[in-house]
């Protein structure tokens, strides 16, 4: 599936080639962390399908779990994430890359299909729907 997708000021813009049956939703603290939210949602791709149209991503590298360093992509002026993918080992690698999907204009059509890190999510999750939900604010 092509997607586009931009920051929230549009000074990075993007496209992609995904696999929408792979998008799938992370608890973890790192991802809570990063997003500022109670989990991230991500789809794959790799370098050669993802293509910066605008901008240039700064690059954070946080340690997971694992102790492997994780390019962090975002924009260094609305600070939106963009992507996230693993530190390069050698030159030609063709390396898979998380792609944020809240940045993507057709995010309602990546539903995710697996959740990650299930352990740290957050226990209100689970009764979402008893919230009451307003169209606007």
């Amino acid at each position: 599936m092509r997607v586009d997708g931009q920051c929230h000021c549009g000074a990075i813009i993007f496209e992609a080639e995904v696999d929408p049956e792979r998008t799938r939703l992370c608890h973890c603290k790192d991802c809570q962390r990063l997003s500022g939210s109670a989990f991230r949602i991500a789809v794959p791709t790799t370098e050669s399908k993802f293509r910066l149209l605008t901008g240039t991503p700064s690059i954070y590298v946080k340690t997971a779990e694992s102790g492997n360093g994780r390019e962090q992509a975002f924009c260094p002026i609305c600070g939106t994430a963009i992507y996230a993918t693993s530190i390069r080992q050698h030159e030609g690698e063709d390396r898979k890359m998380g792609v944020r999907v809240g940045t993507l204009r057709q995010a309602d059509q990546l539903v995710p299909k697996r959740q990650f890190w299930g352990r740290s999510a957050l226990g209100w999750l689970r009764n979402l729907s008893d919230i009451p939900c307003v169209d606007t604010q």
